[in-house]
């Protein structure tokens, strides 16, 4: 048997997280090493555990996959990592791809797609489920589609994207002044700058785009 995958599970269902982990374990030469329910564990645990792959999902608390896999790449660049997601987001396919995911498969994917699809990002290979490439030709051949929502969105600074997914998901400003070490102040002008960026007026239009946008579960 040649070299056992390390694999790091980042999902906040655990139903999906221990499903995926026993159909993995089955293989002889898969082996999960650690799992987190949210984008932040997944970035620390990744730096902890240095797995050979990460999967993660989009729509996870207090850091979406997007983000995290931005920062996974940039602290383990040799780390594969594989988008595991509900929905086909298509504004998110091209910005994944350029932060170097080595694939995109959709949670309807059966195990034999999965374990096949980690054993080719070892080597090297970008897999997608069929809906996603079709995805990613249709937008090629159109490459002028508005999508002035997501564009919007990928104007945000780091630091604005987290405080716009944590608004989102209802904490307050004194909540996040803790969470992220910043003073109420600074949170409060991130979210002026964030409605403005985005043209909304309430926070409530804010938690409407982040689920618009994929980066938060509707039934938080």
């Amino acid at each position: 048997m040649g070299k056992i995958i390390r694999i790091l599970l980042a999902d906040d269902h655990t139903i999906v997280r221990q499903g995926m982990a026993q159909l993995l374990e089955q293989q002889p030469d898969l082996k999960v090493v650690g799992e987190a329910n949210n984008g932040n564990k997944a970035v620390e645990m990744a730096i902890k555990l240095t797995p050979d792959l990460v999967i993660l999902d989009i729509a996870m608390p207090l850091l979406n996959g997007i983000e995290a896999a931005k920062r996974i790449r940039k602290e383990l660049p040799d780390c594969k990592i594989l988008i595991l997601s509900m929905y086909s987001h298509e504004h998110y396919i091209h910005q994944l791809l350029e932060t170097g995911v080595s694939g995109y498969l959709l949670k309807d994917s059966s195990g034999i797609e999965i374990v096949q699809a980690i054993r080719d990002a070892m080597k090297n290979k970008t897999v997608m489920s069929p809906s996603i490439s079709k995805k990613i030709e249709n937008s090629l051949m159109s490459p002028y589609k508005n999508h002035s929502r997501e564009e919007r969105y990928n104007i945000l600074s780091n630091r604005e994207r987290e405080v716009f997914q944590l608004i989102a998901e209802g904490f307050s400003t004194k909540q996040i002044t803790e969470m992220l070490f910043i003073s109420i102040s600074t949170v409060k002008s991130h979210r002026s700058k964030i409605m403005t960026k985005l043209g909304v007026d309430s926070p409530t239009h804010l938690v409407r785009i982040a689920i618009k946008l994929g980066l938060v579960d509707p039934d938080f």
